[in-house]
């Protein structure tokens, strides 16, 4: 893989996604419209309309190195923005520093009832939030407790393949799977990334669509493709295929793994909208009859916060939870998403996101939802842990959020990104995509 560093960012493309966010460029669209609609009176007019919204754009973008891009009159790119104050404010970088020595001093923040204040920032173009429903807000001290002052950067791992879903424990290892059946794992917070699996569980190089761990890091759970289904434990090397479990077949589309070794509870979604649950006891996998919570549209994201709590989500606006580990599901949408669901996160019941293909993340508090407007891109990767959220979008942004607002991070041009992870600890958070790109925060 190549290193995504090697890649310019200071194209006229990237220049002009930032433009077409700025008040000047709503003026020119504004003139744009103004002048066509006067051109039936004279042809001119067509010129001026032509002129009105090219130019603007053209003159920026040359004049814009003379006077560097931290001197650009117009900031649309909030990563840019965040990166000039947290260079020039002094109690911030202290507090990033703190952040780095006690990776739970954003969890600090959060209130009692385990919300991390999930709440709308004061841009005019996004809807309003409902404060009513009980979820809690975040006071101003834990804007001064950002997680993040570390940097995203991305690392070189052995493949080029698109890789789909990532997983992160709570000692910093992580595990990624892809294309042809690719499993990476770093078993360290410190270590390379290597190849775990080639060619997937059943060495069919099925694609793998999901991963997730056991709550103490031991064993690894991947599905994708064909009834593709494998055991990884990472310590000691050992792989057992389990494809197919109860000779089902079907594309499994996420998983999600809850308990510790020895002791787990594995859920598994279709695109038939099917939910199949496993638990996985000294050493033997039992199966229970698949159970469809909706309408049987295809699912598109699960997640579990414990061997009794989850939620997942499918295209057709609806959120499901179970309170007894995927037995049975009650519907809690739907959400009123404008775009089709992609993913979903959660810590406990009562504690739900799902994000959306048109840049909105959505949060229910226990009754009602509420949307959030996080970029323009279709947010494919949720992560959650106490007092962080991220989420990973198609444009090959990453946006943070551990105050009121959301935070695009400037991590460099990347692919596409598919999934994303945080460990509970904070400490290690990996993000991966499309042509064997990850990028990571530690």
């Amino acid at each position: 893989m190549v290193t995504q560093d090697a890649r310019s960012s200071d194209g006229f493309l990237p220049f002009f996604r930032e433009y077409t966010k700025t008040w000047i460029h709503a003026v020119a669209a504004a003139g744009l419209t103004a002048f066509g609609t006067l051109s039936v009176y004279h042809r001119a007019f067509i010129a001026l309309a032509l002129a009105s919204y090219v130019v603007p754009p053209i003159v920026l973008y040359l004049w814009r190195p003379s006077v560097g891009r931290d001197d650009a009159p117009e900031r649309a790119d909030e990563a840019t923005a965040a990166r000039d104050r947290a260079a020039t404010t002094a109690d911030r970088t202290a507090t990033g520093d703190a952040a780095l020595e006690r990776p739970d001093a954003a969890a600090e923040s959060v209130d009692g009832d385990g919300h991390d204040g999930v709440a709308l920032g004061s841009d005019d173009d996004r809807p309003d939030v409902d404060t009513g429903d009980g979820a809690s807000g975040t006071d101003a001290a834990s804007e001064t407790e950002r997680p993040h002052a570390r940097e995203w950067r991305p690392v070189d791992v052995p493949t080029e393949a698109t890789l789909r879903d990532v997983c992160v424990t709570d000692g910093g290892a992580a595990h990624a799977v892809g294309e042809d059946g690719i499993v990476l794992s770093a078993p360290g917070d410190d270590t390379e990334w290597s190849v775990a699996l080639a060619d997937g569980p059943a060495a069919q190089g099925e694609e793998l669509q999901g991963v997730d761990v056991t709550a103490d890091g031991a064993a690894v759970w991947v599905a994708g493709d064909s009834g593709s289904l494998g055991r990884l434990e990472p310590e000691t090397g050992l792989h057992t295929d389990y494809t197919a479990p109860l000779e089902i077949t079907n594309n499994w589309l996420g998983v999600a793994v809850a308990g510790r070794s020895g002791d787990e509870t594995v859920l598994l979604i279709d695109g038939s909208g099917a939910v199949l649950r496993g638990r996985y006891r000294d050493g033997e996998i039992g199966w229970d009859e698949p159970v469809t919570p909706g309408s049987g549209s295809s699912l598109s994201g699960v997640a579990l916060a414990d061997a009794s709590v989850g939620y997942c989500c499918d295209t057709n606006d609806a959120v499901f939870e179970t309170a007894d580990g995927g037995a049975s599901f009650d519907r809690v949408g739907p959400v009123g998403a404008g775009g089709t669901l992609e993913a979903v996160a959660t810590l406990g019941r009562g504690d739900c996101l799902v994000s959306a293909d048109d840049g909105v993340v959505h949060r229910y508090g226990g009754s009602t939802w509420t949307p959030e407007r996080v970029g323009e891109e279709a947010i494919c990767g949720l992560a959650r842990r106490e007092g962080e959220t991220i989420a990973c979008d198609a444009d090959g942004v990453i946006h943070e959020r551990s105050g009121t607002d959301w935070d695009a991070i400037d991590a460099g041009p990347l692919e596409s990104l598919i999934g994303v992870a945080v460990a509970p600890d904070g400490r290690r958070a990996v993000a991966v995509g499309d042509e064997g790109t990850v990028v990571e925060r530690r």
